[in-house]
């Protein structure tokens, strides 16, 4: 399975004039155009488009991809599905910190020393 995800903030002005569930879908349709055609005929895989919000809202095929993976890791652990789903939640948002936090460190490496 080949995942892509977007963040989007619910606030700007491109945003404004549609329903949240409407972003959601053009999101989630721009990453297919963009994405869906190579993967199943040059990676023969399936792809799925993780759309989520700057405010923790979830796109369709994010929601459909988490419940799945939980209901697996319920049967496999035998814990409660939502509990499950709160820990994915929380396994993703630490892993965005992470990757956010290595990109500034990163950009700050590269950057040149300012002159005194």
């Amino acid at each position: 399975a080949v995942v892509s995800s977007r963040v989007r903030d619910p606030r700007v002005k491109s945003n404004a004039n549609q329903s949240i569930q409407k972003t959601y879908e053009k999101h989630e349709t721009e990453k297919k155009k963009a994405y869906l055609q190579r993967v199943l005929q040059v990676e023969k895989a399936v792809f799925t488009p993780l759309v989520m919000s700057t405010s923790g809202g979830l796109g369709r095929e994010f929601k459909n991809t988490l419940k799945q993976l939980a209901k697996r890791k319920s049967t496999k652990t035998g814990y409660a599905e939502q509990d499950c789903i709160r820990y994915l939640r929380l396994c993703l948002s630490f892993a965005m910190v992470r990757s956010i936090t290595v990109s500034i460190r990163r950009f700050r490496w590269i950057l040149p020393a300012s002159p005194s």
